[in-house]
């Protein structure tokens, strides 16, 4: 699938958004995770040029087993709402590389966390008819409190009434983090791979992961494409 969303409109865009959030699936997963992905991208706000990552975890113990990188351009506006139409036209073309498409991708973004429903996440799972998730480091719709100052405990997201996501505590007495379901898994889904994938730092494995992976590309330590780190045994 190859994207351009360059030529689109503010207004065009927020069409697609509404578009998209029809087939966005919130029902409770049935299958079980074998592999989980986290998605990245890099790039300078004034700039072109856009690098992304996936890389694949074993879910089980959360580490990498393969990666796609690829650079691209992209020159639709710095547009808070709408940031996904900068970013995901590159994410697809690095999740079409992959020969075996993960369980869950963990995106570095926001879900349902979104005016319209439609965060990266989302978007991206929309898209792709995949099983997604938002991570963010910063919030960018909803009400919210501060959760504990420990690992692991949370408060919710609202809008009015309606519970969007989650502000989790994911390091000790660190800025909380803000989780919300994209696409193919609930709110409760969400948290649960979330806690998951708590490790010793404030950002979650796999996007913090897909983080590493996309600067080494950026800086020149890896190379773009489809590569495999080794044993894809699951269990």
């Amino acid at each position: 699938m190859k994207l351009n969303y360059d030529r689109l409109t503010i207004s065009e865009a927020k069409a697609i958004q509404v578009q998209l959030r029809e087939s966005i699936d919130l029902t409770p997963r049935q299958q079980p995770i074998h592999t989980i992905a986290g998605a990245d991208i890099s790039l300078n706000r004034f700039s072109e040029i856009i690098y992304a990552g996936i890389v694949i975890l074993r879910y089980l113990d959360l580490q990498p087993i393969a990666y796609s990188l690829v650079k691209s351009t992209t020159v639709f506006p710095y547009v808070p709402g709408f940031l996904a139409f900068r970013e995901i036209p590159a994410l697809v073309e690095a999740f079409a590389q992959l020969p075996t498409k993960p369980d869950i991708i963990m995106v570095d973004g926001h879900g349902i966390a979104h005016p319209r429903r439609m965060g990266i996440a989302a978007h991206f799972g929309s898209l792709t008819q995949t099983a997604t998730l938002g991570c963010a480091k910063k919030i960018l719709f909803g009400k919210w409190q501060h959760p504990g100052d420990y690992k692991g405990q949370y408060s919710l997201i609202k809008d009015k009434e309606e519970v969007i996501g989650y502000a989790l505590r994911s390091k000790n007495k660190a800025n909380p983090i803000f989780i919300s379901p994209g696409n193919q898994m609930s709110l409760e889904d969400s948290l649960t791979v979330t806690l998951h994938c708590i490790g010793n730092y404030r950002l979650l494995e796999p996007t913090r992961k897909a983080h590493e992976f996309v600067n080494q590309f950026r800086t020149g330590q890896l190379q773009e494409g489809y590569h495999e780190l080794g044993n894809w045994n699951l269990f």
